[in-house]
């Protein structure tokens, strides 16, 4: 019998990669997999993607939904109906902690058969955005909630490490948010957009928001030699009016929209360096391995990161690139002149060595392992 899947977010589902990829190799292995995400303006109720269909319910316009409690009343909304909605579930899959009480409450009083999987996408209680009261909560809720998952997958080695530790469970499945593997052409359309020639592109993509180190990075462009190297910055968020402001100010200094999943590798290999740099403000940040050094690693781009453990782990293990010795103007615009002395060859054969083990084909392999150990 065909096992039914309700893959549990909290947010409209229109660019979540990782849920997306989940989902589609679940769908391809023969699972029934239902996304339930919330409503918001200009989208359907109900669609289907690959397979997979996508529910929302309880409408959230979150431009309007500012304040703490209407973001209460918000979710109180979304979890009543979506408990009402997946009680005849064969497995619940929570994707981050506010997700889990839906779960748990189906099993506890309507289903005690279903099997609960909790995807931690980072380290949940100790995000930069948790403090005060608000984290003691986070706290207690993960502590009493995660002994009714019967598995838990995240993200990196040390927040796996972490979980066992505080909470004595079995060592969580670590699913990597890579890309599917790719052979990428190379192209240049940065070059060919910018009409830029004879200068080394450096690239920063993904979320454009703070403790990302792109204040650092605007100030180290605005007075690098422009002669020889410029700064992209590709995708959307906070910092996106801040950086536009500086391209229109620096001539080395560039903002791209943020594209689709589909052609995102295609401009990532048009760079020369991919950047991923993380402010070490919180122990989320500290333990990340974010979904850009994946993808820098996909489009066989040499990397520049924070030192942070798993960052620094994989790119000096693999030597695929640069580790900042200190987040700092000088620490970067040493970490630049590095890249540009790397030896090229060299560390093009390590790349394509590397997007063969950092690649979703792989960690598909362990999410479906994890799902055929459920005994569902």
């Amino acid at each position: 019998m065909v096992k039914r899947v309700a893959s549990l977010v909290f947010n409209s589902f229109i660019n979540d990669s990782r849920v997306l990829k989940e989902g589609l190799s679940l769908v391809k292995n023969g699972y029934e997999v239902e996304i339930i995400a919330h409503h918001d303006k200009d989208l359907a109720k109900e669609e289907s993607q690959g397979g997979l269909v996508i529910k929302r319910l309880a409408y959230l316009d979150r431009t309007v939904t500012k304040s703490k409690i209407g973001k209460l009343k918000a979710y109180l909304s979304f979890l009543k109906e979506s408990v009402n909605y997946c009680k005849s579930f064969d497995i619940l899959h929570c994707h981050d902690i506010n997700m889990l009480p839906i779960a748990v409450i189906i099993k506890k009083y309507y289903n005690k058969d279903v099997k609960i999987v909790y995807d931690a996408h980072e380290y949940e209680t100790e995000t930069y955005a948790l403090s005060g009261i608000q984290k003691k909560i986070t706290k207690l809720s993960e502590k009493h909630l995660i002994k009714y998952a019967n598995r838990v997958i995240t993200v990196s080695d040390s927040i796996a490490n972490e979980y066992v530790k505080l909470y004595g469970i079995k060592k969580p499945a670590l699913v990597l948010n890579a890309p599917p593997y790719k052979e990428v052409k190379k192209q240049d359309r940065f070059r060919e957009e910018f009409g830029i020639e004879g200068k080394t592109i450096f690239l920063y993509q993904g979320g454009l928001g703070k403790n990302r180190g792109i204040e650092l990075l605007l100030e180290v462009f605005k007075t690098i030699d422009n002669s020889e190297s410029i700064m992209v910055f590709m995708g959307y968020g906070e910092l996106e009016n801040l950086i536009i402001e500086a391209s229109k100010e620096s001539d080395n200094i560039y903002f791209h929209k943020a594209v689709s999943p589909t052609v995102l590798l295609d401009y990532t290999v048009s760079a020369d360096f991919g950047i991923a740099t993380i402010e070490d403000s919180c122990l989320s940040y500290r333990y990340c391995l974010p979904n850009k050094l994946f993808e820098y690693i996909m489009a066989e781009v040499p990397v520049i990161v924070s030192n942070l453990p798993e960052m620094s782990r994989v790119v000096k293990k693999r030597k695929i690139g640069v580790i900042l010795e200190e987040e700092t103007l000088q620490g970067i615009t040493k970490a630049i002149k590095q890249a540009v002395a790397l030896d090229k060859k060299l560390i093009n054969k390590n790349l394509k060595k590397v997007k063969k083990i950092y690649n979703w084909e792989e960690q598909e392999k362990v999410l479906l392992k994890v799902y055929r150990g459920l005994n569902v």
